[in-house]
């Protein structure tokens, strides 16, 4: 079976003779050397280095497969003297320093797991799904050490998004003009945000103009310290939130007077029976909640309904609605109309607008920008979305920096190939 210029090619193998090759117990097993003129090199920094000892003796990496066959490579691993590293074993051409696995198992393994599901993954290529966690997040420190990701940024989104229960947060950043996920991290502060634009540097983090976020006090303070030059964009989606949270308070207001409920009950469930005008009022949260384009013909009845029957709720939905426009229209004009939009809410005696026009009045700089610039978390929304298909997907993942290095690789812009094809 020996063959010393066909086994290279169908191996992959490069600067690499192979001596033999054996079927042992249902694998095949490749005893491979080094070329005789090759250095010996520390596997940590690559500097060529003197012979130290042999180390351990022989040792295998788990290589692709061959037809229905396990591969493994064999070879000795002699150590090194490293004059920067110290004693380590030797560089070898196929496998990174450390790992058990070769580049080109580690390249289909991180190809697969950006596009099967885990099951698939671990059942094809025959290891545990917590070894391709550790595959993963490898390969992605490979890419890192090769790819700037944070070239040439000037507009980033920042939000965070929940991957496990018990309120574990990764804060996450996007590149506005390429779409790429930039960055992620675990936790929900103004800490974690620091590092984010510590890895970036003073001068990076000047250079960058524009930020959008959902207006949180710890993203606010993050950047007002690292970026001196960027302009806070509080994002559309979020502020016309506050004000649907708004009016469904009034509407829970309405439903209580209505269903004779006084102040030391309001906190009942409204799964409680309801009757007559209170049963109604119940059943319109959908209706308000929703744009009037996209209001059933039973649902735009109910809205004329509350306009006829309680003037507080049908002036706390005009409320959110003149709110909503207030971002349609953008500029100039959004910036007037949000100027009236104040006036009145601090006047529509409506207790949760009043605080909610305190709160805008609070954030008006950021909403400005974003009247100005157009700049929405829109994207960064998108790229939370995969994430959470991602974080299924990373269920068996032991540690957040497995899951962090899978985002990274799907939505990063530098997505693995399969080993041996050109790029696409």
């Amino acid at each position: 079976m020996r063959n010393t210029s066909i086994w290279p090619r169908l191996l992959g193998l490069e600067k690499t003779v192979v001596e033999d090759v054996q079927i042992e117990d249902g694998t095949l097993v490749a005893r491979v050397r080094l070329r005789a003129n090759a250095r010996l090199r520390c596997s940590r920094c690559l500097r060529r280095s003197p012979r130290y000892d042999q180390g351990h003796g022989r040792r295998r990496w788990r290589h692709l497969d061959a037809g229905t066959l396990q591969v493994w490579l064999e070879a000795n691993a002699p150590r090194v003297s490293c004059r920067d590293c110290g004693v380590n074993v030797a560089h070898v051409p196929w496998a990174r320093a450390g790992a058990g696995h070769t580049f080109d198992f580690d390249q289909q393994v991180s190809y697969l797991a950006t596009t099967m599901n885990k099951s698939a993954v671990s059942y094809l290529m025959r290891i545990a799904w917590r070894t391709v966690g550790a595959i993963v997040a490898r390969y992605w420190q490979d890419v890192e050490d090769v790819f700037d990701r944070f070239e040439n940024i000037t507009r980033i989104g920042i939000d965070e998004i929940s991957y496990k229960k018990g309120h574990r947060y990764l804060t996450i950043a996007v590149d506005h003009d390429t779409g790429r996920l930039l960055w992620a991290a675990p936790g929900r502060d103004i800490e974690t945000l620091a590092e984010f634009f510590r890895l970036l540097g003073p001068e990076r983090c000047a250079a960058i103009t524009l930020v959008s976020s959902d207006a949180a006090s710890w993203i606010k303070a993050a950047v007002g310290q690292h970026c001196p030059n960027a302009v806070l964009c509080a994002d559309p989606f979020h502020v016309v939130a506050w004000a649907t949270d708004a009016l469904d308070e009034q509407r829970r207001t309405a439903w209580n007077n209505a269903a004779g409920r006084n102040r030391f009950r309001l906190s009942a469930p409204e799964s409680s029976r309801s009757q007559g005008h209170a049963k109604s009022l119940k059943a319109t949260r959908y209706a308000l909640w929703k744009n009037p384009d996209n209001l059933t013909d039973h649902q735009r009845h109910q809205i004329e309904w509350i306009a006829k029957t309680d003037p507080r709720l049908y002036r706390a939905y005009l409320l959110k609605e003149a709110l909503r426009y207030v971002f349609a229209v953008k500029g100039e004009q959004g910036r007037e109309a949000l100027e009236a939009w104040i006036a009145w809410a601090q006047r529509c005696r409506l207790p949760a607008f009043t605080l909610l026009a305190k709160k805008i009045k609070k954030n008006r700089e950021a909403i400005d920008a974003t009247l100005h610039h157009g700049l929405s978390n829109a994207l960064i929304e998108s790229t939370n979305t995969k994430i959470r298909v991602i974080t299924r997907t990373a269920f068996g993942f032991a540690d957040p920096e497995a899951l962090i290095a899978l985002a990274m690789l799907s939505l990063g812009g530098y997505k693995p190939t399969l080993p041996g094809r050109a790029d696409a």
